[in-house]
């Protein structure tokens, strides 16, 4: 069956589509579309998970063309210019 695994930096989007076999899981359509090894710096032990834009758990069953969706930690950073100060 045809599922797609996406993933989105702020500046990259990459939507890969990927053949896996009617028992697949979250973490199998991760492997077999190879994005670990586009993006090393994946965290599959820290960052979320999801299909269409739910949560879900790595071992959740896939169903035809479902988007497997790994998510990056959402963490804002003040600017060096940021700064709270009328002076």
């Amino acid at each position: 069956m045809k599922v797609s695994v996406v993933y989105a930096l702020p500046k990259e989007q990459v939507w890969l589509p990927v053949d896996v076999d009617d028992d697949a899981t979250v973490l199998s359509a991760i492997h077999l579309s190879n994005i670990l090894d586009v993006f090393p710096d994946i965290n599959l032990q820290q960052q979320k998970v999801g299909v269409f834009g739910k949560v879900s758990s790595l071992d959740a069953a896939l169903k035809e063309g479902d988007r497997v969706e790994i998510y990056r930690p959402l963490i804002w950073h003040p600017d060096e210019d940021d700064d709270d100060d009328d002076d």
